[in-house]
């Protein structure tokens, strides 16, 4: 994620609001995250595979991939608090969950290491998007799957227009109450405006090497998952 000042700015950014981070997205998603999250993991195929979860976060995401049957489960994170969080959740789940600091950018893999990859809210914040996914069309095995689950721009003008004034304010203003940190939440909703849609999200992840790629809408439009499959050498 580094690669410019972006990187550290959201680095310190998550690493100030850890503590209450689960909390805000059950509340800023009714819940939902969860739902989206195990549809994410299902879509990963993982069965008794290698799993990466890139940004894993508090651990969400890594959890369930083991629930839905991945053999092991590497969850990397560039915030060491993050990490601390995620440690709390895996512990019982042994050595099924490994939990590594790493750079989204630069992975510290070799070449086609895992059989699957999962990311739950990471691509708004890398510096360099077409370079994140060719690192991980890098470390993916051919035909290892890529799921993206990401918040995006809704493709209904009427939804957009009951969804900008929740996202845009009241969730600011949210966060800043629940984790005292308003310049947190701002970004939130600044991270999506410099985000591309998911057509171009879709070609982007082609573009790296993935093949097979499509996406569905959640939630009216508000999220979007995508999956793709890495392509063979030629």
């Amino acid at each position: 994620m580094s690669g410019s000042g972006k990187g550290p700015r959201v680095q310190a950014m998550f690493a100030r609001i850890v503590s209450r981070y689960d909390l805000m997205n059950r509340l800023m998603t009714g819940g939902m995250d969860r739902g989206w999250r195990r549809l994410a993991a299902r879509l990963c195929e993982p069965q008794g595979k290698l799993a990466l979860d890139l940004a894993t976060g508090t651990g969400d995401l890594a959890v369930e991939l083991v629930r839905q049957g991945a053999r092991q489960v590497v969850g990397v994170d560039f915030c060491p608090p993050m990490l601390g969080a995620a440690s709390e959740k895996t512990g019982l789940l042994g050595s099924r969950i490994r939990l590594l600091a790493g750079d989204a950018m630069a992975l510290p893999f070799a070449d086609e290491s895992f059989d699957c990859a999962a990311n739950g809210f990471l691509l708004r914040n890398v510096a360099d998007l077409p370079r994140a996914l060719r690192e991980l069309a890098r470390v993916l095995k051919p035909d290892g799957r890529l799921v993206c689950l990401e918040i995006t721009h809704p493709p209904s003008r009427l939804f957009r227009a009951l969804f900008q004034p929740y996202f845009y304010g009241l969730v600011p203003w949210l966060g800043s109450l629940i984790s005292g940190d308003g310049a947190a939440y701002k970004y939130l909703p600044d991270s999506l405006s410099r985000f591309p849609d998911a057509p171009r999200l879709a070609q982007s992840m082609r573009e790296a090497g993935f093949s097979e790629v499509n996406y569905r809408y959640l939630s009216f439009g508000a999220m979007a998952v995508h999956v793709g499959v890495k392509g063979l050498e030629k």
